[in-house]
C-alpha cells in the first residue's frame, strides 16, 4: 500500500482526519498540500508536520480561494495523484429554529465546495488519478438537530457516484470514506463549545458496538489505501470507519446478552 512520490491535495488539513492523514501520507513518502481557513492554525500545523508539506491559506466556500489552491500546486508540483476533499464543517440545525444562513454556511461548505473544489483541481489530475471525498455516517442516522449536515453527507455519498461515473472515462478513480464518531475538535466547536471530546466519547460510546470513539489515525489509514494503488480496481465505493455504528447495531451493549 505505496503512496510513496504520490501528490496529494487534503482540503482542511490543518486539523482532525486531515491532518492525521497527512501525517500518515508524509510518513510514507507522498508529497501533500494542506488547506485551512485559519492562518495560524496552517502555519503550527505545517510546522508540527515538517517534511514535504505545502501549506495554502484558502477557505474553500470561496471560489477564488480554489483557484488560488490550483495554482500554487500547480506551480509547486506540477501535477496532483490524489484529491482528499475533507474540509467540512458541522452545527446545529432543529427544524423550528434554525436561520437559512446557518442552514446555507454548512450546505455550502460541506457540499458545495466539495463540487468546486474537485471541478478545480480537475485540470491537475491524470489518468491513474484518486478522488477522495469525506462522507459521514450522519447521512443514515436520522440524528435531530441535524437536517443540514446529514443531508450534506448524504449529498456526498450520491454525489460521489456521479463523479465516478464521469470520471470514469479519464481513468480517474473516486471513493468515499464515512467516519463515525472520531476524536477529533469537531466536538467542543460551535454549538459544543465547552464540551470536551473525552465527556463526549464516554456519553455516545455505548451507542457504538465496539465501544469508543474511532482514532483519526485510523481513518487516515484508510484514506491512504485509497490513494494508493492497492485500491486501483476500486471506484465508487465506500469504506466505513465507523466502530459498526451502522452496520452492526444490535452490538451495542443495551442489545448484549
Amino acid at each position: 500500500m505505496s503512496v510513496n512520490g504520490k501528490t496529494i491535495l487534503i482540503t482542511g488539513g490543518n486539523s482532525g482526519i486531515g491532518l492525521a492523514t497527512a501525517r500518515l501520507l508524509l510518513e510514507n513518502g507522498a508529497r501533500v498540500a494542506i488547506t485551512g481557513r485559519d492562518q495560524a492554525k496552517l502555519d503550527a500545523a505545517v510546522a508540527e508536520l515538517g517534511g514535504d508539506v505545502l501549506g495554502i491559506k484558502a477557505d474553500v466556500n470561496n471560489l477564488a480561494d480554489i483557484d488560488v489552491v490550483v495554482k500554487k500546486i500547480s506551480e509547486a508540483f506540477g501535477s496532483l495523484d490524489v484529491v482528499f476533499a475533507n474540509a467540512g464543517i458541522s452545527g446545529a440545525t432543529p427544524l423550528g429554529s434554525t436561520t437559512l444562513e446557518a442552514f446555507e454556511s454548512i450546505v455550502r461548505t460541506n457540499l458545495t465546495s466539495v463540487f468546486f473544489t474537485v471541478q478545480g483541481v480537475l485540470p491537475l489530475l491524470k489518468e491513474g488519478s484518486s478522488v477522495i471525498l469525506n462522507g459521514s455516517v450522519m447521512r443514515e442516522l436520522g440524528s435531530p438537530g441535524s437536517s443540514a449536515y446529514s443531508a450534506t453527507k448524504g449529498a456526498i455519498t450520491s454525489m460521489a457516484k456521479v463523479f465516478a461515473s464521469e470520471l470514469a472515462p479519464k481513468g480517474i478513480r473516486v471513493n468515499t470514506v464515512i467516519p463515525g464518531a472520531t476524536r477529533t475538535p469537531i466536538w467542543t466547536r460551535g454549538s459544543r463549545a465547552g464540551a470536551t471530546v473525552d465527556a463526549t466519547e464516554k456519553a455516545i460510546a455505548p451507542r457504538i458496538p465496539m465501544g469508543r470513539f474511532s482514532d483519526p489515525e485510523e481513518l487516515a489509514q484508510a484514506v491512504m489505501f485509497l490513494a494508493s494503488n492497492a485500491s486501483s480496481g476500486m471506484t465508487a465505493a465506500e469504506i466505513v470507519v465507523d466502530g459498526g455504528n451502522i452496520g452492526a447495531p444490535w452490538g451495542i451493549p443495551l442489545f448484549r446478552g
